[in-house]
């Protein structure tokens, strides 16, 4: 069972691919994260699904009916959407009331403050847009989407206008609401925080396609290209060398096998929490850099061979630029590995 289906999109504006060969699809009750870079396709992947842009190729289906293939185009008022824009989109002119009530039929009062109470602005149906703060006005452009009772919600980086702690409430909030109605959401964004915690599926998008599509955990610590590991997580890339007894690294030996032959080159990804430093002479690498976020410092440190990579350490452990360091792999556990910028192995071929 799934709410959308999309097969094979593709479209391009004067011959220019903007979305190539997007498959996804969405239960019932699941919210899709679309993540990536400006200019990644996202937004014209959810302007496919609402239809406010035709598909060249392929086809999109929505609660298992059929609304593009390229040749069909059901309009976007007909295809039970409902759609949260970046700038909101509510009139300044109407009420809250008449806002909610925009795309409802007369005579629906009920549905209405339903509706206000359940995004938390009940009793508040007659104020002005401009009486209200930057979440308040995002609840009602969320009230106004939900109350016609859309096969599917669309959110187009709703939270992008919010000041960074309103924005952390917001994506809390909308969440719960989300949730606790069972609605199916498409939610697109650049910042991949709001993806982990929105998201029960994520998916990566990159040059118009989708690179990896799967649980926020699964995105995060199973990443299939290098471009997923490096979008996701401050991300670093350590060269590397196949041999009998696991990978040759800058670092030492990473104690994983990698179905290749020996001497293949190959590129491990690690965090900052993947590596440790400690102040030694005769070390491997020197701090070049030093970043206080509060609970931790994060350094970085070029080593001998000229990589950068950067490491995250509790904020007791101050190190000055310029000290010479020895670094570790933490913990040993396996790190995603890539060949020609696939991971290895690939499981998911």
């Amino acid at each position: 069972m799934s709410t959308v289906t999309c097969r094979n999109l593709y479209k391009s504006f004067e011959k220019l691919p903007v979305v190539q060969d997007v498959n996804l699809t969405v239960a019932p009750g699941e919210i899709l994260v679309l993540l990536g870079p400006s200019g990644c396709g996202k937004t014209t992947t959810l302007r496919l699904i609402a239809g406010f842009e035709t598909l060249d190729n392929g086809r999109i289906e929505i609660n298992n009916q059929l609304m593009a293939d390229g040749a069909l185009h059901v309009p976007p008022e007909k295809r039970r959407v409902g759609i949260v824009f970046q700038d909101y989109a509510i009139f300044p002119h109407l009420s809250l009331t008449q806002n909610v009530g925009f795309g409802l039929k007369r005579g629906q009062s009920e549905r209405i403050e339903e509706m206000l109470n359940f995004v938390g602005l009940g009793g508040l149906g007659e104020r002005m847009p401009h009486q209200l703060s930057g979440g308040q006005q995002q609840r009602v452009a969320l009230a106004r989407a939900l109350a016609p009772q859309p096969v599917v919600l669309l959110l187009d980086e709703p939270f992008s206008n919010l000041d960074a702690a309103l924005r952390v409430e917001m994506r809390q909030e909308v969440r719960g609401l989300l949730k606790s109605s069972g609605t199916t959401a498409v939610f697109v964004t650049h910042d991949q925080e709001e993806a982990l915690y929105m998201g029960d599926q994520v998916g990566v998008m990159n040059r118009g396609r989708l690179e990896q599509v799967g649980s926020p955990e699964a995105i995060f610590h199973q990443p299939r290209t290098r471009f997923v590991a490096e979008f996701l997580g401050q991300t670093d890339f350590l060269p590397g060398e196949v041999t009998g007894r696991g990978v040759q690294t800058p670092l030492g030996l990473l104690p994983q096998t990698l179905p290749l032959a020996s001497g293949t080159a190959v590129e491990v990804a690690v965090r900052p929490d993947d590596l440790r430093v400690q102040p030694d002479d005769a070390g491997n690498g020197r701090i070049v850099s030093r970043q206080f976020v509060g609970i931790a410092f994060v350094y970085g440190v070029r080593l001998h061979d000229g990589t950068l990579i950067h490491s995250w350490q509790p904020h007791e452990n101050s190190l000055a630029e310029g000290t010479a360091v020895a670094v570790q792999f933490a913990a040993p556990h396996e790190l995603p590995c890539f060949h020609q910028n696939r991971v290895v192995p690939d499981k998911s071929r």
